[in-house]
């Protein structure tokens, strides 16, 4: 029940999520991840979708991750035109073993809904 849960939570997330496990492998894009890079990847390597300086950051991070069980979150990029910054967030398991990572999209606009209106 857990498991459904936190993929529901995840698929309601208006933002694009794309998880990748320590393989560098798209296990899981969210309904938001699919439509804003116009593809489900998943199954693919995160690598193929990236330049080779992009893979050198890639690789920079997760060892950072690697370093310290408190090495978690680091900001990657900002793009202006859509008013978001980007962030890489380690994901670990119980034990604070590094297990994947995924891709955080935090978008920097004002809610233009109504109090306690749907948001479309």
């Amino acid at each position: 029940m857990l498991n459904k849960l936190f993929k529901s939570v995840l698929n309601q997330d208006t933002a694009p999520v794309v998880i990748c496990d320590m393989s560098d492998i798209i296990v899981y894009m969210n309904p938001s991840a699919v439509k804003h890079y116009h593809k489900d990847l998943t199954g693919g390597n995160i690598k193929d979708c990236h330049p080779p300086k992009a893979n050198e950051k890639i690789d920079k991070v997760v060892a950072w991750f690697k370093e310290s069980k408190d090495n978690n979150i680091i900001y990657t990029f900002r793009n202006d035109e859509e008013n978001k910054d980007v962030y890489m967030v380690a994901l670990r398991d119980d034990d604070g073993n590094l297990i994947g990572y995924y891709e955080k999209h935090e978008y920097r606009n004002r809610e233009t809904a109504g109090l306690y209106q749907p948001i479309k």
